[in-house]
C-alpha cells in the first residue's frame, strides 16, 4: 500500500513546494520588484545585492516550475535548498525556530526540495518519464 502511494504523495508534495516557490519569485518580480527585493537584500546585509535579487527570484520562478513538472530535479532541490538556508543566514535565522518571522517555515522548504530533489518526483515527473524512455532505448540498442 506505502509503495503504490508513494508516487502520487511525491507528486502533490512536489507540486505544493514547486508552486509556493513559484509564487515567492513572481512576487520579487511582480509585487516587489526587483529594485525593491535589492534594496530589501541590501538591508538584511545580502553580499551583491543587486545581482542576487534577480538571481534569487529568476532561481524561485524557475525551480518553482522545475519541481512542478518533475525535471531537473536533483540540480533544482539542492539549488532551492541552498536558497533557503540563504535565508535562514540573512533573514530568519536571527529570530530564532519558531515565532514572528522565525525560520521552521525556511527549514521546511529547504527539506521538502532536497527529499523531492533525491527521490524521483513521484508520478508524472518529467525526470522519471524521460529516464524510463532512455532506459527504454538501452535495452533496445
Amino acid at each position: 500500500m506505502v509503495d503504490q502511494a508513494r508516487p502520487i504523495v511525491l507528486l502533490l508534495a512536489r507540486v505544493a513546494i514547486g508552486v509556493i516557490f513559484l509564487v515567492h519569485g513572481y512576487q520579487k518580480f511582480a509585487s516587489m520588484g526587483i529594485a525593491g527585493t535589492t534594496k530589501f537584500f541590501e538591508s538584511v546585509g545580502i553580499p551583491l545585492a543587486g545581482l542576487a535579487a534577480p538571481v534569487v527570484a529568476t532561481l524561485e520562478v524557475a525551480g518553482g516550475l522545475a519541481l512542478i513538472l518533475g525535471v531537473a530535479l536533483p540540480i533544482f532541490g539542492t539549488l532551492l535548498a541552498l536558497n533557503m538556508l540563504g535565508a535562514i543566514t540573512f533573514v530568519h535565522g536571527v529570530n530564532g525556530l519558531v515565532g514572528e518571522g522565525g525560520y521552521e517555515f525556511v527549514l521546511a522548504l529547504a527539506a521538502a526540495s532536497l527529499v523531492i530533489g533525491f527521490t524521483g518526483g513521484g508520478a508524472l515527473a518529467l525526470d522519471r518519464v524521460l529516464g524510463r524512455r532512455r532506459d527504454t532505448a538501452t535495452l533496445l540498442a
